[in-house]
């Protein structure tokens, strides 16, 4: 069976000659002419023996034609990798070791923000990371390379790499697989100073959040409070889980006050103040749903570099 590139190259030789198309033709025989198209049919050994060998002719030339591509191929990833090596030891140049070869690497969600962990890298771990995407350190304890989740499959996906402005510390910016810490948490930050202060004999378990999600986790503590029967004190975020007429038209309502701002020409306040109410009524939405603030930004991100236009095509085209 001719492979794709053989059957390119057949149609194009063919469709380059208009004499090939005319032998074939002339040589071929016509079914409703011939009333004899069977083994004793004399056109039908002429035109096998035609069509046999001008078939292993175009093969030939379509197998050297592949073996040239496959060379140029391999030459021209020689040429690219030869290039990125020389690039990565370029940059490896402009990080500030320590003593012992060593340079901070923090490894931080790319969607959530949240620092996932902190170890050390050498040279050797940097451009692994680089070549593998794959979040990889230096142990000083074992005083090795190791690879997050080489043993745990969590592995940590890294998009790209940040230096600070001495070059003395990275940031692996990337997507973890599953929980950073040993201990099962999603990072490995989650005791707060002020919870020790407050109450040192107590060991409190609190992860570090940025606005966006103290927001999530406080919708979601309002809706552990519904399934578990607390009542509390009254809460705007209940009645809003609990009746989903209502948090539907608050949703519309204020999506309608933030194209307000724009349209009645309002100060940057007020427009500030409006999407902060329909962010947090969406977000009591994605509650209702179970979807993470997580997976939303996700998307979004997936979008980055594509045109709005075809990204809404394609939903149309999927249905």
């Amino acid at each position: 069976m001719l492979s794709t590139l053989s059957r390119g190259f057949f149609s194009s030789s063919v469709a380059d000659s208009g004499l090939v198309l005319s032998h074939l033709n002339l040589l071929r025989p016509d079914t409703n002419s011939c009333k004899c198209l069977h083994r004793s049919c004399p056109l039908t050994p002429q035109y096998s023996r035609w069509t046999s060998s001008k078939s292993r002719l175009v093969l030939a030339k379509a197998a050297a034609s592949g073996k040239e591509e496959k060379r140029q191929k391999q030459e021209d990833e020689e040429v690219e990798n030869g290039l990125f090596e020389a690039q990565v030891e370029s940059l490896l140049e402009t990080i500030k070791w320590d003593e012992k070869g060593l340079v901070v690497a923090i490894a931080q969600h790319i969607d959530t923000g949240a620092i996932l962990m902190q170890g050390f890298a050498n040279r050797e771990a940097v451009c692994r990371t680089l070549t593998s995407c794959k979040a990889t350190f230096y142990s000083r304890s074992r005083s090795s390379l190791w690879t997050k989740g080489e043993t745990s499959s969590n592995f940590i996906t890294v998009s790209d790499i940040f230096m600070d402005c001495d070059r003395d510390s990275l940031i692996y910016l990337g997507k973890p697989d599953g929980p950073t810490c040993h201990t099962g948490a999603e990072t490995c930050y989650f005791t707060a100073a002020s919870d020790f202060l407050k109450t040192p004999q107590v060991e409190t378990t609190r992860l570090p959040m940025t606005s966006l999600y103290c927001l999530e986790d406080t919708i979601s503590q309002r809706k552990l409070d519904i399934v578990g029967g607390h009542s509390g004190k009254p809460s705007w975020t209940k009645r809003l889980l609990e009746d989903q007429k209502l948090l539907c038209s608050k949703i519309r309502e204020e999506a309608s006050e933030l194209c307000h701002t724009l349209e009645d020409n309002e100060d940057k306040s007020r427009t500030a103040s409006e999407m902060a109410d329909v962010l947090y009524h969406a977000m009591v939405l994605l509650a209702v749903k179970n979807v993470r603030m997580e997976q939303v930004l996700e998307v979004l991100r997936a979008r980055f570099g594509q045109s709005g236009i075809e990204e809404k095509n394609s939903r149309k085209n999927n249905g």
